[in-house]
């Protein structure tokens, strides 16, 4: 018998490669869910990850999405993904000395001729109807959602042409307070919205362009939920209390989602589904301003940003953390309020077991593992986010029928704009 011991030895360290895991069934169920049901996420910051190559900046053909890109997204881990509609983030820094809609429609530019270069794979979608179509014929219904009130440049008319150019949604600020909207990154200036902040959110509604509150301060998201006629939605936000950041949704917030119909779509960024990153990330980052700011060339000064945080690495989130934030936002919000906003290629690393584009059925598998219920884990890949456009367009439909484009001002409604230039 002794003699056989090598041999059954040999066998049993087999067997994991020979018979399936325990966790592959909830892995299966999740893949073939998301092979019936579009998953959406609410945010891909690759149009940005294009723009700011080191290899070829800008260059659409040389950042090569039917090859593995350096990045978090290309075509093959998006399919592995089971990734079924992508709004894709045309992100613009409202640091920069630039001029704000230049830069707004390059990123425009840069994101559409992406969805054009590859018909086989993507395709532009601007209505519920075509993401619905579009997962049908097997393509990444490709939406594109603007990040910064900032581009708008206090227009109206700019939010109308970035509507006809394709946007779908708008994050009413990023990370600096505007004339008409605060952050959540500073001390707000006006409790919210303004006036002329308010008109913004209800023309919005009017086009049919998504309300997106992640960024903006607590007030500013009760100010757009109080006016907002149309459901809004957080692109990429977590819970806040379970990680307590500015960037987060409170519960309060949480709870009003029912009677908005909105849906927070829940974040990977670490920093945020982890206070012991966000804390890690905030003192480096400090670190590394005070070691450069006598670095007065932008490039050089990037480089050294990098170096710097390669050499000083954050501690890592999980996987199961953001399932933490999910199963929260379920748990006070609903199932019908919670979405998925990855902010991959707007993120350095992703979670451990959400490194990138490929990785979404593993985060299904976790919550079947949770108790998930099939009809939850559609709801949270997309049919939460369809019933918002929907609603969104069914709300549009009824406003242009009863009032025209407004041709309301920042001055007209809140007086003079504090640093504006005399004419």
């Amino acid at each position: 018998m002794d003699a056989m011991k090598p041999l059954a030895l040999a066998l049993l360290l087999a067997l994991p490669s020979v018979l399936p895991a325990a966790d592959d069934a909830a892995l299966v169920r999740a893949r073939r869910i998301l092979s019936t049901t579009p998953l959406i996420d609410g945010h891909n910051d690759l149009p940005w990850a294009i723009r700011d190559s080191t290899a070829a900046p800008h260059d659409v053909a040389a950042y090569d999405l039917r090859a593995q890109t350096p990045g978090h997204t290309d075509l093959a881990r998006l399919a592995e993904g089971k990734v079924g509609a992508q709004f894709w983030s045309v992100y613009v820094p409202g640091e920069i000395k630039e001029g704000y809609a230049r830069v707004q429609l390059e990123q425009i530019d840069i994101a559409r001729r992406v969805i054009a270069r590859y018909p086989e794979r993507l395709a532009l979608a601007l209505t519920a109807d075509d993401v619905t179509r579009e997962f049908k014929r097997g393509r990444v219904a490709s939406l594109i959602g603007m990040e910064g009130g900032h581009v708008l440049e206090n227009s109206l008319g700019a939010l109308r042409a970035y509507y006809d150019l394709g946007a779908r949604y708008l994050t009413l600020t990023h990370n600096v307070t505007l004339d008409w909207a605060d952050t959540a990154a500073e001390p707000g200036r006006h409790g919210g919205l303004t006036r002329f902040g308010e008109e913004v959110v209800r023309e919005m509604n009017r086009l049919g362009m998504l309300v997106d509150l992640s960024h903006v301060s607590i007030e500013t998201m009760d100010d757009a939920i109080r006016v907002s006629e149309a459901p809004v939605i957080f692109s990429h936000s977590s819970a806040r209390a379970l990680t307590d950041v500015p960037r987060n949704v409170p519960d309060t917030i949480l709870k009003r989602m029912p009677v908005n119909g909105g849906v927070v779509m829940v974040t990977f960024v670490p920093a945020f589904v982890s206070k012991e990153i966000y804390d890690a990330y905030t003192a480096r980052d400090k670190r590394i301003k005070e070691r450069t700011a006598s670095i007065t060339n932008e490039a050089e000064r990037k480089r050294a940003q990098k170096q710097m945080e390669a050499a000083d690495p954050l501690p890592k989130a999980t996987l199961g953390q953001v399932a933490d934030h999910i199963d929260h936002v379920r748990k006070v919000a609903g199932a019908d309020h919670v979405g998925i906003g990855s902010d991959f290629d707007g993120i350095d690393l992703g979670p451990d077991g959400l490194e990138d584009v490929s990785k979404y059925p593993h985060l299904f598998a976790e919550l079947i593992r949770r108790g998930w219920t099939d009809a939850d884990l559609r709801k949270l890949a997309g049919e939460n986010v369809l019933r918002v456009l929907r609603q969104a367009e069914a709300v549009s439909k009824r406003l242009t029928a009863s009032r025209p484009a407004s041709t309301a001002t920042i001055q007209s409604l809140d007086g003079p704009v504090v640093g504006a230039k005399a004419n």
